[in-house]
């Protein structure tokens, strides 16, 4: 509402503005040129008749007629209105005339003025405004010129700020979508996202039960972390990093130890405000798919800053088993990342995904502001 109401506000001061600098014109014209005031009297007569017809399009015929299905009702308006408008200028134009014929002379009743010498003194030349009267097409043709651009002017003005108003409304209702879409993806990651760790809980219970009483410790933060922390649309770095912790020590708890597990975190660093959920699909993948009970298999995790630029690296082995499934399509968790980045990142952001026969690469960079 306030921003309606600023920039009706700017339209009205640039509509004031202009027609200050139309209407002053002429005033400087007439002082330096040393015109008479019958010139003032007919450009305002004119000013204000062009005006009339500018505020009644731009005000009225515009927004109640040309906006409609039955556009030809404007046209006819627009008929009317010069058909109008002409006989007033006629009528305004004679009466001028008329004023100036009988008042024309009236600086000569006393005569010329004289020096000491007795010569005369001719004033200085003043230029008075042409009246054709007998040639009543050029009139016309005046007249028609004006108003036509005074109503093309007027329609052009308000079809560009109906054409401004509708793109900002389509700029407000993208921005409820995106919006819209990416409480969806939050959604879509925090069920999936729960499901496999509830699973690795209960997995856990049957080996280890103290184990899996501190998993569902780590459980329970969090949840309190998604559902309180995050409820903004947006969090802390340092509570990101928490998460992950707490998400890696409960893999440990649940995998054998016949692999290499390689995390660095950095100890000083600057606490962006980041969406939450952000690399937990990297790390849950790289747990899925590189942890092999079979063989030697290695996952390593890395997150650093630099500037206003937050890198993340998850590097991991990938069993024969599933070398050729395709990672990219194991499960909603990476598409919705890569939505994500998109909606919120646009060209600000690298993801790049790298695979080969033995390992996959996950390679983020993402510009942030402070």
């Amino acid at each position: 509402m306030r921003k309606e109401t600023n920039e009706k506000t700017t339209r009205i001061i640039f509509h004031i503005l202009a027609w200050v600098v139309i209407l002053g014109l002429p005033i400087y014209s007439a002082i330096k040129f040393r015109m008479g005031s019958n010139f003032l009297v007919t450009y305002y007569i004119f000013a204000a008749i062009n005006a009339l017809i500018f505020y009644t399009n731009y005000l009225l015929l515009v927004p109640v007629l040309f906006f409609q299905t039955k556009r030809y009702r404007y046209y006819i308006a627009i008929l009317a209105l010069v058909f109008l408008f002409y006989f007033i200028s006629d009528f305004s134009n004679k009466q001028i005339f008329s004023y100036i014929s009988k008042n024309g002379n009236s600086e000569q009743v006393n005569g010329p003025p004289v020096d000491k010498q007795g010569r005369i003194q001719r004033p200085p030349l003043r230029l008075r405004p042409r009246i054709i009267i007998a040639v009543p097409n050029a009139q016309i043709l005046g007249y028609i010129s004006s108003s036509l651009l005074m109503i093309f002017l007027s329609l052009g003005l308000r079809v560009l700020e109906r054409q401004s108003k509708f793109e900002k409304i389509q700029e407000e209702m993208e921005k409820a979508r995106l919006n819209a879409e990416l409480a969806l993806l939050k959604n879509q990651i925090s069920p999936h996202f729960f499901f496999n760790t509830l699973n690795n809980i209960y997995s856990l219970s049957k080996i280890n039960p103290e184990d899996s009483r501190t998993a569902i410790l780590k459980l329970s933060k969090m949840m309190r972390y998604l559902l309180y922390d995050s409820e903004d649309g947006d969090t802390k770095l340092s509570n990101e990093l928490d998460l992950m912790t707490n998400y890696i020590d409960l893999m440990k708890l649940r995998l054998e130890k016949n692999y290499d597990l390689r995390v660095k975190f950095p100890d000083e660093y600057e606490d962006f405000r980041i969406p939450p959920l952000l690399f937990i699909p990297f790390i849950e993948n790289a747990f899925k798919h590189g942890v092999s009970f079979r063989g030697d298999s290695f996952i390593d995790i890395y997150l650093a800053t630099s500037e206003n630029t937050i890198i993340f690296r998850s590097l991991n082995s990938i069993s024969g088993l599933i070398a050729g499934t395709g990672l990219e399509s194991s499960g909603i968790g990476l598409n919705n990342v890569r939505k994500r980045l998109d909606l919120l990142f646009p060209a600000k952001h690298d993801l790049q995904l790298n695979k080969t026969e033995s390992t996959y690469e996950v390679l983020l960079k993402i510009q942030v502001t402070s």
